[in-house]
């Protein structure tokens, strides 16, 4: 893809999450009945239409590409191109009224993430990027941290059940043990205040590819680094994150690895 189009798609993806505020923020102020999937997670009708509303500007914008969403799964065109797309990612805290939620919207070429756009409307923030392009927020380009040593990190956790059955919990522990502060912001939060340098590690282990493709372009672009719990690249089927500044990221894969089998 040329830088030209490049851009192109990432008006696009800008365009599509802008509309996706709109429904949500609709619906935000009106209340809605939420429904369970099949497993067990709620979904509402703010979910669906919001995911309508993207569908409908990144088919218009670039209709080559296919389009793997949350709520209506993929719609089988191409695989050069693939959007990726979480209409309302925190559905539990939508209805919870925390405003804690956001829309992901990321653009995969021949299985390389090479765009995002993380858009929390009743947060009231937005960051985008792309391949090449930086990492942008409130229209000014940012970066991650220059922090290097563990003792003055700041480490974020999220969704980490699975984390607690795992050899590396005790590793985990001792991390933060060593850091400078612990905190949970979870969601699209913890991500976009690495980015902009607020904090130094996210650890994460119970995601899917939707939740943080965008995410993971915003950190890289901002100058992280954003892989599994394993070190490796993000794919379709990864389910979990470790990101962070580069020295921070580093010593924390090392530390963990070294607790596995």
């Amino acid at each position: 893809m040329n830088s030209l189009n490049l851009s192109t798609a990432l008006h696009a993806a800008r365009e599509a999450a802008e509309a996706a505020g709109e429904v949500i923020r609709h619906y935000w102020r009106r209340g809605v009945a939420v429904e369970l999937k099949s497993d067990a997670t709620p979904v509402t009708v703010a979910d669906r239409e919001a995911e309508l509303a993207i569908r409908k500007v990144l088919h218009e914008a670039l209709p080559e590409a296919a389009i793997y969403g949350e709520e209506f799964g993929h719609d089988g065109g191409t695989q050069e191109l693939l959007w990726l797309v979480d209409p309302l990612d925190g559905t539990k805290s939508f209805v919870r009224r925390t405003p804690f939620f956001s829309t992901q919207i990321a653009l995969m070429q021949r299985g390389e993430l090479v765009l995002g756009v993380s858009s929390a409307p009743i947060y009231g923030e937005t960051m985008w990027a792309s391949v090449g392009g930086g990492t942008w927020y409130e229209g000014e380009r940012v970066r991650v941290a220059a922090t290097e040593a563990m003792a003055q990190a700041s480490i974020s956790t999220g969704n980490i059940k699975s984390l607690t059955r795992d050899a590396r919990w005790d590793e985990l522990g001792a991390l933060i043990r060593d850091s400078n502060r612990i905190r949970g912001y979870g969601d699209f939060c913890h991500y976009h205040l690495l980015a902009r340098g607020g904090l130094d590690l996210v650890i994460e282990s119970d995601v899917n590819i939707l939740d943080v493709a965008a995410l993971a372009v915003i950190v890289r672009e901002a100058g992280g680094v954003f892989t599994d719990l394993d070190g490796q690249a993000l794919t379709l089927d990864s389910t979990s994150v470790l990101a962070g500044t580069p020295a921070i990221h580093a010593q924390a894969l090392t530390r963990l690895r070294a607790r596995m089998p």
